[in-house]
């Protein structure tokens, strides 16, 4: 696990839900998480509550983007959504893969227009390996100096 992101895994959001970090490559381009189904995250009818469904995929590629990038981007989760496929029981499943492509592609359309913003999906899987959920997640990337651009023409201070 990186050494860096070591908290991540007693982050209230994700500790409280039961969300446990199984997998953190140091280079954070792959992340996997679990839930179990416990009476903490159940819900009315007895299967996952989809806020904790909804929580296992945040706050990864915001932070697995932002690393990879580097400092002289700004990274923010800027919309997501769930759909819901099936009623999750038992103990579900995330994995998160960011490939050096993918980075390079974000990279480049930051650099060539200022900002981006790269759409991800991810499945929640039961323990069958059936979709639960897709998220779809989406960042703001944009180059450091763009971005306080847009905010200093807004008034707001850097």
């Amino acid at each position: 696990m990186s050494r860096a992101l070591r908290w991540i895994g007693w982050w209230p959001p994700l500790l409280g839900a039961g969300i446990r970090v199984k997998r953190l490559d140091a280079d954070l381009r792959a992340v996997d998480v679990e839930m179990r189904l416990t009476r903490w995250n159940r819900n009315y009818r007895g299967v996952h509550f989809g806020g904790s469904l909804y929580a296992m995929t945040d706050p990864f590629y915001m932070v697995m983007v932002a690393r990879n990038l580097g400092d002289g981007f700004v990274v923010w989760d800027k919309a997501a959504s769930i759909r819901y496929r099936k009623p999750g029981q038992g103990t579900v499943r995330a994995e998160f893969r960011l490939t050096r492509e993918r980075v390079e592609e974000i990279r480049a359309v930051a650099e060539r227009e200022g900002r981006v913003e790269p759409r991800f999906v991810v499945e929640v899987k039961d323990e069958s390996g059936a979709v639960v959920a897709e998220v779809e997640r989406v960042l703001y990337c944009a180059r450091k100096d763009v971005h306080e651009a847009r905010l200093a023409a807004r008034g707001v201070r850097v």
